[in-house]
Formats: structure tokens, C-alpha cells, sequence
């Protein structure tokens, strides 16, 4: 629990960070920061993520990590499931490939697991969310009822456009999407035009830092802020500096505790309001 400043207790659930194992923690984060021209706030290790959590009262964290390459697939979800376990507040997503074969054997064992989603980045993976190659695998992960965390959106790439989850879902209406970065980094307007879909769901991770307040607003309103998920980005964000990003939004407390908890304890705890 955080308290509000006037003493209130609030909830919160931090609905995307990333983790990496000790041997490349540095490295990736490094990465991370030189893909976005950014500065990283922290390294992405399991304990300073919950380190920085603290500070703000952050009951759990969806972690996750990205497969560049089909052979990394296994051995990254073996990592994730290790951590959920050791760690009773993480809420772990799994990785995929498109090029990867055998997609059902890993999908049993993601759910056999424990694993809740799939955490997709096209940009890092290099395909097109609506790639043919890539449907299948949709359709054997909907059947599986699993949500996928697509990153969207980005100015320099065409990989992860809104429009391009729009096209997926045409092709497997059943799926459920996360749509980070309020449906599409930097590209907001877009998301705006094709993402208002009853199995699209949002978070705000780094996009407070440029997308205006009433903007931001404007979007949660328009697409429910019932679809909306507070979100770190961790470890390129620290968490204090997001919520005050958050908690500076023009909303309603309503609205903020929806996006702060309830979304994600409605989507992935099944807990009804």
C-alpha cells in the first residue's frame, strides 16, 4: 500500500518491467537505453526493480523479457518462472518467437507453468505484427487464452504500428492484446484511429514523459480507462518519477484507481470488481 497525500491508502500494480539474469543484466539494460536514445533510470535485476517498487508501495509487477532469437525462447521462460517463484509479487509473461517451431509444446509448458501472457517486442524481434508467419502463432496462444503484451508504436519503425494490431485482430478476432505504451509510442494517433477494440487493452509505460496530460487523458477516456494499466517500463523508468507523471493527470480518483489495480486484478488475478 502507498498513501495518497492526504493519507489515503492506495493499490498498486505496476503492469510492465522487465528482468534479466545477473550475467547480462547490464547489458541488456545498456542495450535497451542506446535502441531509445534514453538514459536508463536503473539496471533491470529482480531486486532493484522491487527496490524501486517499494518506494511507491507497488503490490506486484508483470515481468518479462523478449526472445531475439527462437533458441533464446525456452531458456528466457525458465528465467521468468524462477523469478515468479523466488519472488511472490512478480506476475510473470513468457516469451515467443514467430520463427520458432513447435509452438504448442511451449505453450503447454508456459501454462503448465504458471505463466499468465506473452510479452511481444517486433521492433527488438524484427517482424511485422501482422506478419503471416506470425498468425499461427496467435491463433495457438488465443486458444490457450493467454494475453499477449505487444510493444507498439515507434516513429522509426513500421514493425509494431497500431494499424498492424488492427490487422491481427481481424485475422484472430478471440485474442487479447496489452497494447503498451497507450496503444502505440508516438504514435498515438494511430492508435486512436484503429485500436478502440473490445479485446485491446492499454498501459502507460513510457509515454507520460511526451504525450501531453490532456492528450493523455483524452485517451483513456476515449478507449475506457477500465482498459488502462499503470505501467514502469522498469528498468527505464523509476518508479516515483512515473506515478508522479500519473498522479498528475487531470482524473478522476476513480479513474486512478481503476488504471492503478483494477484493470490488471480484472484481466490477470481474475478478481472482479
Amino acid at each position: 500500500m502507498h498513501q495518497t497525500g492526504n493519507g489515503k491508502d492506495r493499490t498498486i500494480i505496476d503492469a510492465h518491467a522487465h528482468i534479466y539474469p545477473n550475467k547480462i543484466a547490464e547489458k541488456a539494460t545498456d542495450t535497451i537505453g542506446k535502441f531509445y536514445d534514453i538514459p536508463m533510470q536503473h539496471v533491470g535485476l529482480p531486486e532493484e526493480l522491487i527496490k524501486s517498487g517499494e518506494r511507491i508501495g507497488v503490490s506486484k509487477y508483470l515481468v518479462c523479457s523478449t526472445a531475439t532469437k527462437p533458441e533464446q525462447v525456452h531458456s528466457i521462460n525458465l528465467y521468468i518462472q524462477g523469478e515468479c517463484d523466488k519472488y511472490s509479487q512478480f506476475v510473470g509473461f513468457a516469451t515467443m518467437h514467430p520463427d520458432m517451431s513447435h509452438y504448442e509444446e511451449e505453450l503447454e509448458y508456459i501454462v503448465s507453468c504458471g505463466l499468465k501472457g506473452i510479452k511481444l517486442h517486433p521492433d527488438f524481434q524484427k517482424f511485422d505484427i501482422d506478419s503471416r508467419v506470425a498468425i499461427p502463432m496467435y491463433r495457438a496462444i488465443s486458444k490457450y487464452h493467454l494475453p499477449i503484451l505487444f510493444h507498439t508504436g515507434d516513429n522509426r519503425y513500421d514493425y509494431s504500428a497500431p494499424k498492424r494490431l488492427f490487422h491481427v485482430l481481424n485475422e484472430v478476432p478471440d485474442l487479447v492484446c496489452i497494447a503498451a505504451h497507450f496503444g502505440g509510442y508516438q504514435r498515438w494517433g494511430e492508435a486512436h484511429e484503429y485500436l478502440k477494440c473490445d479485446n485491446v487493452y492499454f498501459d502507460t509505460s513510457s509515454s507520460l514523459f511526451q504525450l501531453g496530460k490532456e492528450d493523455a487523458v483524452k485517451l483513456i477516456r476515449y478507449f475506457g480507462a477500465e482498459k488502462f494499466m499503470f505501467g514502469s517500463d522498469f528498468p527505464m523508468w523509476d518508479h516515483k518519477e512515473e506515478l508522479a507523471r500519473f498522479d498528475a493527470l487531470p482524473l478522476t480518483e476513480n479513474e486512478r484507481e481503476q488504471i492503478l489495480h483494477r484493470s490488471f486484478e480484472k484481466l490477470l488475478l481474475n478478481k472482479n470488481e
